[in-house]
């Protein structure tokens, strides 16, 4: 099994290193070509206006859709959960494209700016031994999820932060800025061998 990482732009390394210490097999994704020969997406955070940008430049935008639309795994992490939503609130009322992947809404830097970052405990039903650290840089949030999502994690005020549709999984959060691997073990095991 390998697990590609969309590489053209964000923190791609840190899942890389993330999958590397579970003995996961990765590829950096910057070719249409090379998701034929991976078994899981990974879009990471970043800044996801470019991230679409730079998936047009390189004409990832469709095959991405149709990699998702196999039935194989794509995981979002903050930046990346904004690509793969299916509507965008933006603070200045733009609209955004996305890959119009998950039925749900997101709310773009909904904690704030930089400064606003926050670290905190989250109860994820999917993962065992303990809450998660769950790391907030300028995160979204997932506003709405729609029919067919299931909600893996929220946090107190009942802002959903992580969610899972299928074969699609999303974080509000970055847990490849944390020491705990249970969240991409937990994403290789919805890969298949």
């Amino acid at each position: 099994m390998t697990i590609g990482i969309l590489a053209l732009q964000g923190d791609f390394t840190e899942h890389i290193l993330m999958l590397k210490k579970l003995g996961i097999k990765t590829a950096e994704i910057r070719k249409p070509g090379e998701l034929d020969h991976i078994k899981g997406l990974i879009i990471p955070g970043g800044e996801s206006t470019t991230m679409m940008k730079l998936m047009h430049s390189f004409d990832l935008i469709d095959p991405i859709k149709k990699f998702a639309a196999n039935k194989l795994p794509v995981w979002g992490t903050c930046a990346g959960l904004i690509c793969i939503a299916n509507n965008v609130h933006n603070p200045d009322s733009t609209r955004m494209e996305t890959l119009g992947l998950m039925n749900i809404t997101v709310e773009r830097n909904a904690f704030g700016r930089q400064v606003d970052s926050f670290e905190t405990k989250l109860q994820i039903a999917k993962l065992q031994d303990g809450p998660f650290p769950g790391v907030f840089i300028r995160a979204p949030y997932i506003e709405k999820a729609g029919k067919g999502v299931e909600v893996l994690a929220a946090l107190p005020d009942g802002r959903i932060v992580a969610a899972k549709q299928g074969n699609l999984l999303a974080t509000s959060f970055h847990p490849e800025l944390t020491s705990d691997t249970r969240f991409h073990r937990y994403f290789s095991e919805l890969v298949p061998a």
